[in-house]
């Protein structure tokens, strides 16, 4: 009963349009109307959404437009006053196109009442494969048509999002990050994108907080989105990279935005984006496209505050498409990206001076005077004066911790403060906050300063696969440091963080183990307590553009200093590509270049014996070639082991844990975001 009633009501508002380039069927149920198109080529594309666009004027219902089963924008009719401007052909010679052979399309019940199929029948069009017509209203947005074998109207996300991921890879560029033609690489580009996508004003209308740096940018904007999403504030954050899924860099209101919005946006981007590409404005790369679909994203969903990370330096990074930002921050700078930014403290300052806008309050950390002078020199042509802002005091907390742990945290909290400040003051929001801070912060600063989080920095996560009361323990230490100066950080991070895991196992009272947040003294509050007995691996991997001379030996000396020696050091591929965007544990090819991981093996035995940059074959009579096709390990060193694949170590780590329940493995991983992510895949798959 229920599916002839909705047949009879759907047949009736039927349409049907035929060109020579596509053909649209028109259907409205619910007081929704859809539209579904068979496009013989992309160039027609405009004309479909011209259609589809006038349907929705003429019958005043919103219209989500279809096209080869896949779901490509939401009209509205409420926009018609500015028809003029958005579409330039007569509305009276589309409409009388559209309203012909009322006739041309049959509707049948399907076996499914929840849905309809869509046959063809003129004689004249021939016969097409059914569509799958979801039903009833489309509640926030457009939602693509199910599979005929999905449940409750859901599409099947997994082919779906594949074929998003297949898209934006394809925008992922074959040249190396040294190549010198990546300068700039039209920079004016972006504008334009901005011009097809018609973000020009919305872009120039969003409350911009823009952060760039070296060290601790992520990190900084991470509080400042919680900071004033506890003030109240509806958040809009965009980071980079993501650990797992790219979605991650796309946070509202403090969460991963929701796959089916996700999907929206990102088609409603690509396809237009790819609808008017030329050789003159081609596709834009894989960043820029990302950063085109934040300022969809945060402008459709009227974001407050668009909190903005730069993705590498700043001058020419895509975020800096915005022209008037509220207020702009630089993090502590250092060494990294060298083969772009170049190769001294003030050439990569000037880089990421290259954000700050004339008259647009900006602040810093304390820099190196190198490159303070510099920030200080381009700010000065902008009448812009850049306010140094000290680490922030602990006292300031009230008793409570921050969120990200290790003391380098303070110097990102101190410029968050004073970021979410400024940006209260400039957009007249002063009455949240109290202009003179004498001993303590705001409750809502607080808040967001201790509840903070974000993955892959400082974060500790126990491996559910081997951890129980009759096995030994297998915990992970991730954190994705890979410049020399965040190499020393995550050691003493690493070292403070292992001692106070070490207390909490073995104590009763003690705090919860994945709380990361390391007191040093906490290890000594008892003596007589007797301490769990642990050994501690590192598993590293890093871009073959880093020197791991000036990596390992920060951290091998940092860890030593506090009381830390490695036991092991594994030396293991990325599973991830950098040329394919996934979001589940990619598979791994048979053929597997491990050059890098033995050149990183070589530096490390070097240092274990006391020969840092001595030539590599003074170490190789201490390495055994591992024999037979089975054995997990590719060659083993006195203090290291090269695996072919990372889930191989994580094997051979599960193993070691079974055979030794005694012990408590402690595994630092680092040199790479990519590794860090692979690890968080495999352990929580």
């Amino acid at each position: 009963m229920h599916g002839s009633s909705s047949l009879s009501r759907s047949r009736k508002n039927a349409h049907f349009y035929d060109s020579y380039d596509f053909k649209i069927l028109l259907y409205k149920h619910d007081q929704v109307g859809y539209a579904w198109g068979h496009l013989e080529n992309e160039s027609s594309f405009d004309q479909f959404e011209l259609v589809a666009f006038h349907y929705s004027l003429e019958h005043r219902v919103p219209v989500v437009a279809f096209c080869e089963d896949r779901c490509l924008t939401l009209f509205d009719h409420s926009l018609v006053d500015s028809l003029d401007s958005v579409y330039s052909e007569p509305k009276a010679e589309v409409m009388t196109s559209v309203e012909h052979i009322l006739s041309a399309a049959e509707v049948q019940a399907a076996s499914d009442p929840g849905h309809a199929t869509v046959k063809f029948v003129d004689s004249s069009i021939g016969s097409y494969s059914p569509f799958q017509v979801p039903q009833g209203k489309i509640s926030g947005g457009a939602k693509p048509p199910r599979d005929a074998d999905g449940d409750n109207g859901v599409l099947k996300a997994s082919s779906s999002y594949k074929e998003a991921m297949d898209a934006l890879s394809s925008l992922i560029t074959k040249r190396t990050r040294a190549d010198k033609s990546n300068k700039g690489d039209q920079f004016d580009l972006l504008f334009d994108y901005l011009k097809i996508l018609e973000l020009e004003e919305s872009v120039s209308k969003l409350k911009v907080i823009h952060v760039a740096g070296t060290k601790g940018k992520g990190s900084t904007c991470t509080f400042v989105e919680s900071i004033l999403r506890h003030c109240g504030f509806h958040t809009g954050l965009f980071t980079s990279p993501h650990l797992i899924d790219v979605r991650e860099r796309f946070r509202l209101d403090g969460h991963d935005i929701d796959e089916e919005k996700f999907l929206m946006y990102f088609w409603w981007c690509y396809d237009r984006l790819k609808a008017k590409a030329t050789d003159d404005t081609p596709m834009p790369t894989y960043f820029r496209f990302l950063a085109l679909l934040a300022f969809k994203i945060f402008a459709a969903e009227q974001v407050d505050v668009a909190i903005l990370e730069v993705g590498l330096g700043g001058k020419f990074d895509a975020t800096n498409v915005v022209q008037t930002p509220v207020v702009c921050g630089i993090t502590s700078l250092g060494y990294d990206h060298m083969e772009i930014l170049g190769y001294t403290l003030a050439e990569i300052a000037g880089e990421k001076a290259g954000i700050l806008k004339k008259e647009v309050p900006a602040f810093t950390v304390p820099q190196p005077d190198e490159a303070m002078h510099v920030l200080e020199e381009k700010a000065s042509l902008l009448d812009v004066n850049v306010q140094v802002v000290p680490p922030l005091d602990p006292k300031f907390l009230s008793g409570s911790h921050l969120g990200l742990s290790g003391e380098h945290q303070y110097i990102n909290a101190g410029l968050a403060v004073a970021l979410c400040t400024s940006w209260l003051q400039q957009t007249g929001h002063l009455k949240v906050l109290s202009p003179d801070m004498i001993s303590l912060l705001p409750e809502q600063f607080i808040q967001g300063l201790s509840t903070a989080k974000v993955q892959g920095r400082a974060q500790i996560v126990p491996d559910q696969h081997t951890n129980s009361d009759r096995h030994g323990n297998l915990v992970f230490f991730l954190d994705g440091a890979h410049s020399p100066e965040s190499m020393e950080v995550c050691g003493r991070w690493f070292s403070h963080a292992t001692k106070e895991d070490d207390y909490n196992t073995s104590s009763v009272d003690g705090p919860a183990l994945n709380d990361s947040r390391a007191n040093p003294e906490m290890v000594h509050r008892n003596c007589a307590h007797t301490i769990r007995k642990s050994t501690q691996i590192l598993l590293f991997n890093c871009m073959s553009v880093r020197d791991p001379q000036l990596l390992l030996p920060r951290l091998k000396k940092t860890c030593a200093t506090h009381g830390v020696n490695f036991k092991q050091a594994l030396f293991v591929p990325n599973i991830s590509v950098y040329n394919k965007v996934v979001s589940s544990v990619p598979s791994v090819g048979p053929d597997i270049d491990l050059s890098w991981q033995l050149t990183l093996q070589r530096v490390w035995e070097n240092l274990s014996i006391g020969k840092k940059g001595e030539d590599p074959k003074d170490v190789g009579i201490i390495f055994e070639e591992a024999e037979g096709e089975t054995d997990d390990i590719i060659r083993r060193g006195k203090n290291s082991n090269v695996f072919s694949t990372l889930p191989l170590a994580i094997k051979w780590l599960r193993d070691s844990v079974q055979q030794n329940q005694a012990l408590r493995y402690q595994v630092l991983v680092t040199g790479s975001l990519h590794l860090v992510g692979d690890v968080l895949r495999l352990i929580r798959k």
